[in-house]
């Protein structure tokens, strides 16, 4: 029978694991269809190993393999090889999933005739920090336009959240860049798009993502983000999307006016200008963001969030820039080890994600 290939990375995960085994055999999987799933485990010493190896034991259709380089695109790629379904689609163990999600990806891949499918990367938070995260996701001031943010978006797009393929997609394609730390599924779907293929995202596949639950954890994530853009830029001679560059520029652009005020007035009034714009901006994206009487109590700390993710994207990327373009060298260890804040794990249900 046709075979569903559900690949998983994980590391670390004892906290998340039993819920995410729970989400993925409660899937109504479509007529005519068997599943086989692949964890490749990053040397996990906090448990998930061993709850693996028991779900291996109940399941025979559960399969963990050894992922000894410890990164999501290491792991992705030694699962799809150790696969044998027609489409593959990855899961995250961190994601909570509607009990339909397997399906729509089957059937949007077959309706659309797309190269990669997904759906929204659509945020559930699970602390104060993490909930304000998940309010303003979809801001233009976080997203910049981005449709991966768009839970409505039905057609084409730069990127979307995990991804479901077709088995040949690879072979066609490319795997994933085992050179990247990060951003490696959207560097995927670059490739995919530069190579004339479609990446399409529906608002019926739907999960909850759950971000990090600090502000220390959401800046190294995407002070990581930032870096690794940096090596897409290398590989392709381009961006993947202009609005990737607007964090880099803002960061680079404060420092260097900074720098020059010590010596030449106007830079220090144009510091000011670009602050005071800056701070004026989020403050509008802030308020209109908690603009409902019941999000008005995360109003002071959404600022902090929005410059979280533009301030440490930004330096994660001039610093990538550095050492990618300029040293000729990257990796560094601040930037390759995956970082993922403690949390407890969602109880809510992704079925309610629209």
């Amino acid at each position: 029978m046709p075979t569903i290939s559900v690949i998983v990375p994980c590391r670390n995960e004892f906290g998340h694991i039993d819920r995410f085994l729970a989400d993925l055999w409660s899937q109504q999987l479509p007529r005519g269809r068997e599943l086989e799933v692949i964890v490749a485990d990053g040397a996990s010493d906090d448990g998930s190993r061993e709850v693996l190896h028991r779900a291996v034991k109940r399941w025979s259709n559960l399969t963990l393999i050894d992922n000894p380089r410890r990164i999501v695109s290491t792991g992705l790629n030694a699962a799809i090889r150790a696969s044998s379904g027609d489409v593959i689609i990855r899961m995250d163990v961190h994601t909570r999933y509607a009990p339909d999600y397997l399906a729509q990806c089957v059937a949007v891949l077959s309706e659309t005739g797309a190269d990669c499918v997904g759906g929204a990367w659509a945020p559930r938070g699970v602390n104060h920090v993490s909930e304000a995260v998940a309010l303003i996701f979809d801001s233009w001031f976080v997203s910049g336009g981005g449709r991966a943010h768009a839970r409505a978006h039905d057609g084409p797009t730069d990127t979307v959240y995990l991804g479901a393929w077709r088995r040949d997609a690879f072979w066609r394609f490319g795997f994933f860049d085992e050179s990247l730390v990060r951003s490696q599924d959207s560097e995927l779907n670059f490739r995919i798009r530069r190579l004339g293929g479609t990446v399409w995202q529906s608002p019926r596949i739907r999960s909850l993502y759950q971000p990090r639950t600090t502000l220390r954890g959401l800046w190294r994530q995407y002070e990581q983000y930032g870096y690794w853009k940096a090596k897409v830029l290398q590989k392709h001679g381009r961006p993947a999307t202009i609005r990737q560059l607007a964090p880099g520029f803002l960061v680079g652009l404060s420092v260097a006016l900074l720098a020059v005020s010590a010596v030449y007035a106007p830079a220090g009034q144009a510091l000011v200008l670009l602050s005071g714009s800056y701070t004026l901006g989020s403050a509008a994206a802030s308020l209109f963001a908690c603009r409902r009487p019941r999000n008005w109590r995360y109003l002071p700390v959404t600022p902090a969030v929005f410059a979280a993710f533009h301030f440490a994207f930004g330096y994660g990327f001039l610093h990538g820039l550095v050492d990618f373009f300029l040293l000729r060298r990257g990796g560094r260890a601040g930037f390759s080890l995956l970082t993922r804040g403690s949390s407890k794990p969602s109880t809510k249900s992704a079925a309610n994600a629209t």
